[in-house]
């Protein structure tokens, strides 16, 4: 998912038949907790359940929201989006600065660390007269669309409620992914600052990073077997309303759960994740070399990471890499965890049928991930939100953590007025 110059460099379905569910479990003396989701396969865990002195039960709105869209894919690669529900562009341009326009299809929000400032909107909407909302891509003229069949065509018609997510009720989980070369550690902030709000949160150590077992099997880092990690998972700490929040190539997983599992995932966060595309590892990368000369290499990768990574390279910085465990991966685990990203399912069509709201978060200064690319993202979803941070880079949650933390908490809250009906 993640394209840009640095992406054949460093960063970041078909289901399997057979589903193992996590039976074997150790709790450490840090609160820490080990799951063997397969034999010899196991995954550090940290879920903290606050104890809440006051639990809410949830006030669901009266109303919801008719999600209507057609997706035409044509031979060519182009895609049309039609965009029908009327509700849902004007929810989300209510919900963002007050204005009901019904076809803004991208909302911007360019903040830094220190103040915010107001939201730059799409001066020129992507629409076709006589639609809602149409979204043409890589089309030179409408007509043009028109005189050909599409070779696919899907069409998402449902009802979907949005609710604020308080940490006093009890059906909320916030689940955390990172991605290449991470841990759970660098949701260090988002973690404690959660906590203390009084929400039940999971993170969770990918195979190979962190704490969780390596193996030394190339095939144990495919997409596929992490998703799979990931899955078993999110089946056995979801509850009724569940928010994912992704970093990287973690943002594939969060996609993917959201594909899967529509009805549970309440509402997602993806931060630096790239544009809407299917993953497949390049064949020219410095990560096909072997893994002892990516052993030899590992001070240069990782001078090169906090180049690429941080918006400033200082003794800050540094110390913030070693502290949150960032690129910190055995040399086999990061050349399979590469060579390993192949998901053709995961393409834009497949992104445009997610019906879950998203608030998208780049760093200006991510030399990872085009700004370009998660504006892609936020067009082809169908409730998107992008928040641009000004002072921030490929790992923003590290460098402007209370920033982000509010970024965060205000869309887990967010409920969107419900437009009245027209006569």
């Amino acid at each position: 998912m993640i394209t840009g110059v640095l992406g054949n460099l460093l960063c970041c379905t078909s289901k399997l038949t057979n589903v193992v569910v996590p039976e074997n479990s150790t709790e450490s003396t840090d609160g820490f907790k080990f799951l063997e989701v397969k034999p010899g396969r196991v995954l550090r865990v940290k879920h903290t359940v606050p104890d809440r002195a006051v639990v809410e039960q949830p006030t669901l709105p009266e109303g919801s929201f008719s999600l209507k869209r057609k997706i035409r894919l044509y031979e060519s690669g182009q895609l049309y989006i039609d965009n029908l529900g009327d509700a849902v562009s004007g929810a989300q341009k209510r919900c963002q600065n007050g204005d009901t326009e019904p076809n803004s299809m991208v909302e911007v929000d360019l903040t830094d660390c220190s103040n915010s400032s107001s939201p730059v909107s799409n001066p020129e909407a992507q629409t076709e007269p006589g639609t809602a909302g149409g979204d043409r891509r890589n089309v030179p003229a409408a007509l043009h669309v028109k005189k050909s069949k599409p070779k696919r065509t899907v069409v998402i018609d449902c009802e979907r409620k949005i609710s604020a997510c308080k940490g006093t009720h009890p059906d909320v989980v916030l689940f955390f992914i990172h991605g290449v070369g991470g841990s759970l550690d660098i949701w260090r902030h988002q973690l404690e600052f959660f906590s203390k709000q009084g929400y039940e949160t999971i993170a969770v150590d990918l195979v190979g990073h962190g704490a969780s077992s390596a193996p030394q099997i190339a095939a144990a880092y495919t997409f596929y077997a992490l998703a799979e990690d990931i899955r078993l998972i999110f089946r056995r700490y979801a509850r009724k309303r569940n928010v994912l929040i992704g970093h990287s190539y973690g943002v594939s997983f969060c996609t993917f759960l959201a594909h899967e599992y529509p009805e549970q995932v309440h509402k997602m966060v993806l931060i630096n994740g790239g544009a809407p595309t299917s993953l497949e590892p390049s064949v020219c990368s410095i990560f096909n070399l072997p893994s002892s000369v990516l052993y030899c290499l590992s001070p240069l990768l990782t001078w090169f990471f906090l180049k690429a990574g941080f918006a400033r390279q200082g003794c800050r910085e540094r110390r913030m890499l070693r502290e949150h465990r960032a690129f910190h991966v055995p040399s086999f685990v990061l050349r399979s965890m590469m060579s390993g990203q192949y998901w053709p399912e995961g393409d834009e069509v497949y992104h445009a049928e997610i019906v879950v709201p998203t608030l998208l978060v780049h760093g200006m200064h991510d030399r990872f991930v085009h700004v370009e690319d998660d504006q892609q993202m936020t067009e082809t979803l169908l409730m998107g939100f992008l928040k641009v941070v000004a002072d921030g880079s490929h790992m923003v949650m590290i460098e402007c953590p209370d920033l982000v933390n509010i970024l965060l908490h205000e869309f887990v809250l967010w409920e969107p007025l419900l437009l009245e009906p027209r006569l």
